[in-house]
Parts: C-alpha cells; structure tokens; sequence
C-alpha cells in the first residue's frame, strides 16, 4: 500500500490505541490473542493496547495501524526504539489568550492568601496592553510548549479582554491557532462593571456576542463558557449564567461551563440541564450533582453526555481540595482531565503532571488518567481521538515503554507530540 509521502512508524513498544478491540492485543476480528492480556482490567481494556505494534502515516492520516511483523511498506521508515505511543492529549480546558505573569500572586497564596477569583482583573490590565503581535508570539510559545509536552489538540478560552473589543480580538487570535475556541466573555464581571453587574450580564449577552459571532466564519468560537461561582463576588449567579448561556446557545454555540471550583453551588446542576458539553472544576459535589451527570446523556437533548473535567493542577497550585475523581467515575461520570493552564491559578500546561497529580491525589488508576485526558477530553470537544485508519495522526511518543511511566516518573519530560517529518 506504498504512498507518495507515506510514512512507517515502528519500533513501538506499546500502542494506545483506544479502540477495545486491540484490547486483546489481536487484529479486530479477535484472532491472535497475546497470552494474559485478557485477563485485563475494564479500564486497561478499553485502552486497547498493542504491543510491538507499526503505524503508517500518509499525509497527516493513519494509513494502517497493527502488529509490526505484519506492516506494509512505506516510501519512509522511522524506528521508535522501543518507545510508546499514544494518542496526543487532548487539554480541553485552557486560557492561553494572556499577557503578563501574576508569580507575585502565587507565592502570597503559598503563604496563605486565599483566592477568590479577584486576580484575573491583573491579567486583563495586561492583556488590554498587549499588541496582536505579542499576544501571538506569546500563543505560538505556549502552542510549541504544549506540543513539546504530548498535547496535539487543544482549546483556548477568550476572558481576558472583557470589553467588545478585546475579547473579538481574543478569540480571532486563537483562532489561528486552534480550532477549539471558547468565547468566556464571563471570565468574571471586569472592575468597571463592579456596581453594574445587570449591566455587564446584558452585555456579555448582547452587544459583546453578537460582535464575536460577526467575526467571519473562519473567525467564530465554537462554545461559551461561564464562571458559574456564588463563593466569588467576581464571578456569576446561576441566573446570571443562564442568561448567558442560553444567548450563546440561541446564537449557535455549545456550551461549557465553569462550576462548583470554590464550594458547593449551581454549576454543575445548570451544565447537566442546558445540555453543556462539559462542567469544569467539579471540586464540590453532592450526590444529585453525581447523579445529574451521570444521567446527562439522557436528559442533555444531545444523546451526549455533559462531561466532568477535572483540573488538578489548579488544586496543586492552590493548597486546595481535589475533586473526588473516584467518586465520579464510580458513580458514572464521564471524566476528562485537562490543564487549566492560566496566569493565575495553574500556570502549567503540562498533561503528563496532570496524569501523575489525578492517579497519585484524585484516586484514579494510570490507564483511567490517560484515558480521560485523551480520550473522554476528545470527546468534550466533539472528537475521537482513537488511533485507527482514517483518523488524523495526532499522536505522541513516550521516552519510556508504556504509558504508565507517565504517573511513575511525574516531572519527567517523557512525551512528545510526534512529528513524522522530525522522527519524533
């Protein structure tokens, strides 16, 4: 099945394919069995593991995937060595669109500064500052450290311009860079609004929507989002978010939102009954928020579920508690983990951190982190991220035989994006 452009990729130790079926280590139609392995566990199971496995890549597409001994020829050849590989991370909660650093904060928090939302008003002054120019210089930095770092996909939030102008101009920017934008007009009500809430409420949802969704096509976010938090005096009421989501929904987005972060509260109730692709945060839950989501799939009008993302790099980078990730996937949820990277509460956007925080704190088992920050990430951003024929090749490689080095060596740099035209 040689190619112009065709790429074989092997040498690979264990492939993480996503797909159950590879789950026995045997082609799809479950001949070949490798001995012991299905005796797997429901969670390594469904990763699909493959051991001494090839892939050939042609024009960015997963032309064959399956057992080395077994792989067609290709116009190129690379070698892995005996590396993993896995699907890229998905970080789907990111707020990347920023200028300015807010370490100062960090460190007043480390000895003993609560946080209640307030600084985000920081990074806004800064932001507002900034030229298109350095804002994209500093998202192409952030992109090329995401990539350095395993992540292949990636959503961008707008909320650090709150003003029409500034937050067209945060989501056209990280438009260019990804198409998984998030227009977070509702970061938190700016200091020029902090006696006319109603007033910036009504903007958010009027005039500042209305100037994103006439960007051209090309331009658009695809979600809005909303700070759901009465524990802030920052963020939004439930009314509040309502009111703003339910105009996105009205003008064509999806919707996401940020809920129960700072105690317990509306977030993840409103998320469940709007039909949210996804609650974030997730910290503080009761047991009908638990139930709410692990029935949204039946009650979103989508047939999809409202997937809970866990951040924990805020919960490390705030002495907080982490959201009970056992409990959650005990009871149902789907679970997804992504970075939060921002200035202010997670200034990491490292996924393989977040692998090794959510099975050494939150209780999760190596192939249940992985999973969720790949695929069930994937899949809050309307992606399947399998590893199969047809699929784009956005995978990553480990510096390590299997993907459990990646919550057994945490600060480790072991994954990268792959990039066929650079070996890896």
């Amino acid at each position: 099945m040689t190619s112009r452009g065709s790429t074989l990729v092997t040498g690979i130790s264990e492939l993480t394919t996503a797909d159950p079926r590879w789950a026995i280590d045997a082609a799809p139609d479950g001949s070949s069995p490798r001995a012991g392995a299905a005796d797997a566990s429901p969670d390594v199971h469904r990763l699909g593991l493959l051991h001494d496995a090839a892939i050939v890549i042609a024009n960015g597409v997963i032309a064959w995937v399956g057992r080395a001994a077994a792989a067609p020829p290709a116009d190129r050849r690379f070698d892995l060595g005996g590396r993993a590989v896995i699907p890229g991370f998905v970080d789907s909660h990111t707020h990347l669109g920023y200028a300015g650093d807010r370490a100062d904060e960090f460190a007043a928090r480390m000895a003993g500064t609560p946080y209640d939302g307030g600084g985000i008003a920081r990074t806004v002054a800064a932001t507002r500052g900034a030229s298109d120019d350095e804002l994209r210089d500093l998202l192409a930095a952030r992109m090329t450290e995401l990539r350095t770092q395993g992540t292949t996909t990636v959503e961008i939030k707008s909320g650090y311009g709150l003003s029409i102008d500034d937050e067209v101009r945060l989501v056209r920017l990280a438009r260019e860079v990804t198409p998984h934008v998030t227009f977070l007009g509702a970061h938190v009500v700016p200091p020029e609004f902090a006696t006319e809430r109603t007033a910036y409420v009504e903007l958010v949802s009027g005039p500042m929507l209305a100037a994103v969704m006439a960007l051209p096509e090309a331009s658009r976010p695809a979600y809005v989002d909303v700070f759901c938090e009465p524990h802030s005096p920052h963020a939004f009421t439930a009314d509040e978010s309502r009111t703003i989501l339910t105009a996105g929904r009205d003008a064509g987005l999806m919707l996401r939102v940020h809920g129960n972060q700072l105690g317990h509260g509306p977030g993840v109730q409103l998320a469940c009954e709007l039909g949210a692709a996804s609650v974030d945060h997730c910290t503080y839950l009761t047991d009908d928020d638990i139930d709410a989501l692990a029935g949204s799939a039946d009650t979103s009008g989508t047939g999809r579920p409202t997937v809970a993302t866990l951040l924990p790099g805020v919960e490390f980078s705030t002495r907080s508690p982490y959201p009970d990730a056992r409990r959650l996937l005990d009871g149902g949820v789907a679970v997804a983990l992504a970075s939060d990277c921002n200035p202010g509460t997670c200034a990491s956007s490292s996924m393989p951190l977040m692998i090794a925080l959510a099975v050494r704190e939150m209780r999760m088992t190596p192939a249940e982190a992985l999973y969720a920050a790949t695929v069930t990430a994937g899949a809050s951003l309307g992606l399947d991220v399998r590893v199969a024929v047809g699929a784009p090749a956005e995978l990553a490689v480990l510096e390590a035989p299997s993907y459990l080095h990646l919550a057994y060596r945490p600060g480790v740099p072991i994954a990268r994006a792959l990039d066929v035209d650079r070996a890896h």
